[in-house]
């Protein structure tokens, strides 16, 4: 059915999302910090409006379609269990054009389900990793790049295959967008996934917690991670925009402005990782890419869930023709 030849492995978890939009809670955000917590009543009955069931995504697997709208060949390398909701993951994967080869099903296993506590423009998920027998398959033919990210909480064995791969195969290069568990796991135990890092994408308090830092200078931040390995390390701030370290120089280029307000922002950073990706594999120059890499974001904003607003290469184009002019990186 597939093509043999794959420019995009993605190596992650796969998973459902079922969106509950929430109609009565409160949004509390701590006065000497940043930090917002969703509130609702403590042992009461919370209506919700409805539920919006999505098949297939996951930080990869949202990554993997992404590429293969842009029009790059894509592939996942990922875990289901033996149920509905793993044969549904896998023709979702299928329907988007997505090799789906390196699923691995899992007989006695559920798959992954998430629940995704929809209020206002944001969300809270609730996760669940099943601990699966992770194994890297066998690769018959390399790809350009491999794309890693969130994975459950018993795969340090399994990054180290990964590891392993990468290191018998130098021509392959890595983007790392880590997840809960990747973050959880350290610098020091991940120490040869970041030295083989060509990019490296994460928000501001993901990067806190890997560094085990207070500090928000994204400067300092991005100095921090490019020191353990990362080529090219990419800092998102939400709305407020993204920050890129080349190895030279420091960036900031601003968000894609929306053209009417959000829906919701699932799925914003798997998009904007992908499209910086996907440019740089169409030939185009890191500063380039930080330019494509927004786009995608403003559009998925638009629609639930992570994959719904995924652009092609021509839209992406055509959104890049009608920017305004402060629409462009400047050092910082």
């Amino acid at each position: 059915m597939f093509d043999k030849t794959i420019d995009f492995l993605a190596i992650g978890d796969i998973t459902t999302d079922a969106f509950i939009r929430i109609k009565e809670a409160s949004v509390h955000c701590r006065v000497d910090t940043e930090a917002c917590e969703l509130c609702m009543k403590f042992g009461d009955k919370v209506p919700f409006e409805y539920v919006k069931i999505i098949k297939a995504v996951g930080n990869s697997a949202n990554a993997a379609v992404a590429i293969s709208r842009l029009g790059i060949r894509s592939a996942l390398v990922a875990q289901v269990g033996d149920d509905i909701n793993g044969k549904d993951c896998i023709e979702g994967l299928i329907k988007e054009k997505v090799d789906a080869r390196y699923v691995q099903t899992h007989k006695g296993k559920p798959t992954n389900y998430h629940f995704v506590l929809w209020y206002d423009v944001d969300r809270t998920i609730l996760i669940n990793h099943v601990e699966y027998d992770y194994k890297l398959p066998k690769i018959k033919k390399n790809p350009k790049w491999i794309y890693l990210s969130s994975l459950a909480s018993n795969t340090k064995d399994y990054h180290k295959e990964i590891s392993d791969y990468l290191v018998a195969n130098p021509e392959v290069k890595l983007a790392f967008q880590p997840g809960t568990f990747q973050i959880k796991l350290g610098i020091k135990d991940l120490k040869d996934i970041y030295k083989r890092t060509e990019v490296f994408i994460c928000n501001v308090e993901e990067a806190q917690r890997i560094l085990h830092s207070m500090s928000r200078d994204i400067k300092t931040l991005l100095a921090e991670i490019h020191a353990n390995g990362p080529k090219i390390v990419l800092i998102t701030d939400g709305p407020k925009g993204a920050y890129m370290l080349d190895g030279d120089h420091f960036y900031f280029m601003p968000v894609y402005p929306d053209p009417k307000p959000p829906i919701e922002r699932t799925g914003c950073g798997d998009s904007f990782s992908a499209t910086f990706v996907a440019a740089l594999m169409l030939g185009k120059t890191p500063l380039e890419a930080l330019t494509w890499a927004p786009v995608n974001p403003m559009s998925v904003v638009q629609y639930v869930g992570a994959q719904e607003g995924l652009l092609d290469q021509e839209h992406i184009e055509w959104w890049l023709r009608q920017a305004p002019e402060d629409y462009k990186p400047r050092e910082i």
